[in-house]
């Protein structure tokens, strides 16, 4: 999306690892969020109270307003550009509900029996535009043609590793061409880093193998701070064992979870919304479950059941009408097939086993609502450089990002910042970059390819993985923090003496995955830094010695910066708050409350 705009008005190049289509946002299933009120009645703002609530109230304001402000004009550009979003009898796009997506309710009564539908202040609404389950994929596959279309250069499986940072300023990046094993100089006005998440630094993760922190990392390396790191999302509903997703739009379109006594457990954690509240509230309570040895046979996982019998008995339809099998497999044909793939379940007949997975970074390189990069507290810019997706941190997600808001942050903050790319570079010039910027990186490579290959580096990287899934995982406390810190201490001592067998140049993935390795360090140092410093739990941190927020304490961002030889410290900044007058005051437009669903 960033590229798309940009080019419109300057020479624009994407330099990608993969081939593009094969980038993470193919694998997003269930929408993208918008309140086109399409179905019923909605709007912008009724969204951004969901986005700011979800966050636990860490959200910056004035971005989260932005983004669902603007999110509606993204979605009708995506449909002039093609994407084939599913249709409403009367040819609108269809929308369907998802976990933490709210409005107030019409009925609501305060003095109505608890339990019942009048007692519930919000109820769910249908916000998450879709194509079918497949809704990131012909995303990917629209913004992908309209900038061959719009004549965009693509350099497909160039690896970038490093950037060219001169007095504080960003004037390229260092890539290396995964064919040939050859190093790249691109020598640019303005960089984007869209990089993606970093899920595998987890055991069970839905990220695919690709997403490694890369551009985070290099920016962490260059003194930049990494913003909210503390903040990582599991998504209650990954595929027991494997970790691939299936989407919330099961539970949107009806779907149900139940433990081992057959009990909707989600109606005791969250009353009103039941399995619709946010992900880090549906992800507790089966951990809950679980340790209660409330777990499918004693084990550590639940069922997801979308059964049309089961969404009928719950009446739990999103259309409010008796659905049968058809329906079911017409709106969710990829999530059963994964199911039937790889569980060996059939949806359609039989609950499917789930388990939480490490699946979102809410925190990444801090920007401002143009893509710039900041380099501290005060919001200093860091001149070159942008970040946009969940490689950056803007802060529309806070503590928990709710479901179908990536999606939307990506188009938003992508158009954002290819705007304010194209507008800087045609108001000055090229700035000058050193002899051979790519020299430090010749000489990391260079290093790995002399030493001999002492442990393999597949052994360190599961290590990492089982750490911060044990002690850094769902739930933590300062002691399993301290030990993932010592852990992930070790293992970059270690990796410092890594060496690799292959000393091609032809595709050298094994150099690539070592690279790839240390960027997972670096990044997980940072994630238990910043955990061990927040002292409470909130969204998607969760200290079982500090299970409360602390608003009078951490009401505010975290920013880890690496210094020295694995040293990481960590400050705060404060969140952006918007004040209205109301009865002569100013007061907060969204005050802090208790969050429940």
């Amino acid at each position: 999306m960033a590229a798309l705009e940009s080019s419109k008005r300057v020479g624009t190049a994407v330099v990608s690892k993969l081939y593009p289509t094969r980038s993470h946002t193919g694998a997003a299933q269930g929408g993208i969020a918008a309140a086109l009120a399409n179905l019923e009645d909605d709007s912008w703002e009724n969204h951004a109270y969901d986005t700011i609530k979800g966050g636990d109230f860490l959200v910056d304001q004035t971005a989260a307003e932005v983004l669902c402000r603007e999110a509606v004009e993204c979605i009708y550009d995506l449909e002039h550009m093609g994407l084939p979003f599913d249709r409403t009898a009367d040819g609108r796009i269809s929308q369907r509900r998802f976990g933490g997506h709210s409005k107030p309710n019409p009925k609501y009564d305060p003095t109505a029996p608890p339990g019942t539908d009048n007692a519930r202040p919000r109820v769910p609404v249908q916000r998450a535009c879709h194509a079918a389950d497949r809704t990131g994929h012909m995303i990917l596959q629209t913004l992908y043609q309209q900038c061959i279309k719009q004549g965009v250069t693509f350099f497909d499986e160039f690896h970038m590793l490093d950037l060219i940072m001169v007095d504080g300023e960003c004037r390229g990046i260092v890539a290396l061409e995964i064919a040939t094993s050859e190093l790249h100089v691109f020598h640019a006005k303005n960089v984007l880093i869209a990089t993606g998440g970093f899920g595998r630094m987890f055991k069970v993760s839905s990220n695919a193998y690709a997403l490694t922190g890369d551009g985070p990392a290099i920016a962490y390396r260059h003194g930049l701070p990494l913003e909210d790191m503390e903040f990582y999302q599991f998504h209650p509903t990954g595929i027991y064992r494997l970790g691939i997703l299936l989407s919330e739009a099961c539970r949107g379109d009806g779907g149900i979870m139940f433990n081992d006594k057959g009990e909707r457990f989600m109606e005791k954690y969250a009353p009103n919304l039941k399995d619709l509240a946010s992900r880090d509230v549906c992800s507790r309570s089966i951990y809950q479950e679980v340790r209660a040895g409330r777990g499918i046979g004693g084990k550590d996982f639940v069922y997801l059941d979308i059964r049309a019998d089961t969404i009928n008995k719950y009446k739990t339809s999103p259309t409010g009408k008796p659905v049968d099998s058809a329906w079911v497999e017409s709106r969710l044909p990829d999530i059963i097939d994964f199911a039937r793939t790889y569980l060996g379940v059939d949806p359609i007949h039989e609950p499917m086993p789930i388990q939480p997975t490490a699946h979102y970074a809410m925190g990444g390189i801090p920007t401002n609502v143009h893509g710039q990069v900041l380099r501290d507290a005060e919001g200093t810019i860091v001149a070159g450089l942008y970040s946009a997706g969940e490689s950056a941190c803007v802060s529309v997600h806070g503590a928990n990002r709710l479901g179908t808001n990536s999606l939307v942050d990506l188009v938003v903050y992508g158009r954002r910042a290819g705007r304010a790319m194209a507008r800087d570079a045609l108001e000055r010039e090229f700035q000058p970059i050193p002899p051979h910027p790519e020299a430090p990186t010749r000489t990391a490579i260079d290093a790995l390819l002399s030493r001999p290959r002492t442990e393999p580096w597949a052994k360190l990287r599961d290590a990492m993985q089982v750490t911060m899934m044990d002690n850094c995982g769902v739930y933590r406390t300062a002691e399993t923090l301290t030990k993932a810190r010592d852990d992930i201490a070790d293992l970059k001592r270690r990796y410092q003496h890594l060496g690799i067998q292959d000393k091609g140049t032809v595709f050298n993935t094994g150099l690539l995955e070592v690279l790839e390795f240390g960027c997972l360090l670096d990044l997980a140092e940072a994630t238990v830094a910043a955990a061990l410093s927040r002292r409470e739990s909130r969204g998607g941190h969760s200290r079982e010695d500090f299970p409360n927020r602390d608003d009078a304490n951490f009401f505010k961002h975290s920013l880890a910066y690496s210094y020295g030889e694995n040293q990481t410290s960590v400050v705060y900044k404060d969140v952006d708050v918007i004040m209205v007058e109301k009865d002569g005051q100013r007061v907060p437009k969204y005050p802090l409350e208790v969050r429940k669903y």
